[in-house]
């Protein structure tokens, strides 16, 4: 709904934004294909993780590497496996319970190298084999959450009454209980959260501040078993939030999609709201809507002219590209090409150089679902031979440069896969057909917890 309007001051109720009636739902074609995706997606998990101790690639073809963010991203994976018959319950439980478990009993400790954490924390990136700290990267927070939010449903979805299933739930209130929160405060701003540690140096001088990703750790720094933060940790951390208007909607803002769909891939924030919200009559799905809308409308525009962009062919979040090169077309036009980028387009900023990135659609499902849906579709059926392999999705592609470099094909395409990209397609998109982490994560204590600390009611969270 481009164009609505705040009022300035007061609390209001939510605002009721009709769904379409009748809600929109997929064609029977875009079913078949959101079936495929989600199985092909899937397999990446299954066939690149580690089975011993959990560690899922950062990238693959080319594995240097695990991400802890993947890891968790892979624990809810194998919960929708189960549930769509891809896997047994006894393997996801078994590879489930190798996971929590290794992470449990790996080394923690100040040291610079053989560990794979310190003070309940882990390292962004450990290596494959070992588990430990691969090179000098940092003890993450947010990477930690998120592990710790695979970790969670986990917990709530093996519930039966037998050895390897409740040690998945007994491990993970261990692992829950060591984290020490209160020690990952900002050196400069209490109890506002560092971003994270080195054993070289110490703290990163940088805390989690404004409206991003950090929104699941602070619900679990604020729901934590011991070394739990205050509730002024919320409230500072939404007095920096940016409130605008892009391209005809108003929302805080931030520019790359993951950072408004890493906290809703295990948070159903439909209908709950905190104080921020409740003063301006929308909450945090409504948000993530917008961001999603606004981002689809600025390709529509495409101000910087990029090939291909348009109504089906949009999603700028932090991706791959072709490399950090200058080139000009036969235009004159001059263009800037970047490796690793956080992209992304809002009143913000906007990092954009061409290059698309389909877990942008991909992890907003939920939120627009007729819009991803079809930008989905249509890039799977026109450019399928390219960026769809054998596990979904390849990370990013440019139009733009492949014509300025003078490449053969129409498109440059990266060809790894990432863990964090597979993730929330996977994931948004079960819970758009079906709700399951979410439904999962409504019932979990510690969830529950850290929203009411947090100032969240209303909606499932009352009932």
């Amino acid at each position: 709904m481009p164009g609505l309007t705040a009022c300035d001051t007061g609390e209001r109720p939510l605002i009721d934004v009709p769904d379409p009636d009748p809600p929109w739902q997929p064609t029977e074609e875009q079913q078949a294909f959101l079936d495929q995706l989600q199985e092909d997606t899937f397999r990446f998990f299954h066939q690149t993780t580690r089975p011993d101790n959990g560690m899922v690639p950062d990238r693959y073809p080319d594995p240097p590497f695990a991400s802890i963010a993947a890891v968790g991203f892979g624990l809810s994976s194998w919960i929708i496996g189960v549930e769509r018959g891809y896997v047994s319950r006894e393997e996801a439980a078994e590879i489930t319970r190798n996971t929590i478990r290794f992470f449990w009993e790996a080394p923690q400790g100040a040291e610079t190298g053989g560990t794979a954490g310190y003070r309940g924390f882990f390292y962004h990136f450990l290596d494959m084999e070992t588990g430990t700290r691969y090179r000098t990267n940092e003890l993450s927070t947010i990477d930690s959450a998120l592990l710790l939010a695979g970790m969670l449903t986990s917990q709530q979805y093996f519930d039966r009454n037998d050895p390897v299933e409740n040690e998945i739930r007994a491990l993970t209130d261990s692992i829950y209980t060591r984290m020490d929160w209160q020690w990952m405060y900002s050196r400069s701003d209490p109890p506002l959260i560092s971003m994270g540690w080195h054993p070289e140096s110490g703290h990163i001088e940088h805390d989690w501040r404004g409206y991003d990703e950090g929104m699941i750790l602070y619900i679990l720094a604020l729901a934590a078993p011991v070394h739990t933060v205050p509730p002024e940790a919320w409230e500072k951390w939404t007095e920096t939030y940016e409130w605008d208007t892009f391209y005809g909607y108003e929302y805080v803002n931030y520019s790359p999609l993951f950072v408004h769909q890493y906290s809703h891939m295990f948070v159903d924030f439909r209908g709950i709201q905190d104080a921020y919200m409740r003063e301006r009559g929308i909450d945090y799905f409504e948000n993530s809507r917008r961001a999603t809308l606004a981002q689809r409308e600025y390709a529509i525009d495409n101000p910087h002219k990029w090939v291909g962009y348009g109504e089906h062919v949009w999603g700028l979040t932090a991706c791959d590209g072709p490399g950090y090169v200058r080139l000009t077309a036969d235009d004159g036009t001059e263009r800037e090409y970047l490796a690793y980028s956080a992209r992304g387009a809002s009143a913000t900023y906007v990092n954009d150089d061409g290059t698309i990135a389909p877990t942008a659609a991909g992890g907003s499902v939920p939120f627009a679902p007729r819009e991803t849906v079809e930008a989905l579709h249509h890039m799977y059926r026109n450019f399928g031979d390219a960026i769809y392999g054998e596990f979904g999705f390849l990370d990013s592609f440019n139009f733009t440069y492949a014509r300025d470099a003078g490449l053969d094909e129409d498109l440059w395409v990266n060809d790894q896969y990432l863990g964090i990209d597979q993730g929330p397609i996977l994931i948004q998109i079960e819970n758009f057909r079906t709700g399951l982490i979410w439904s999962l994560m409504r019932d979990n204590d510690h969830i529950r917890r850290g929203l009411r600390r947090a100032g969240f009611s209303g909606g499932w969270l009352d009932r």
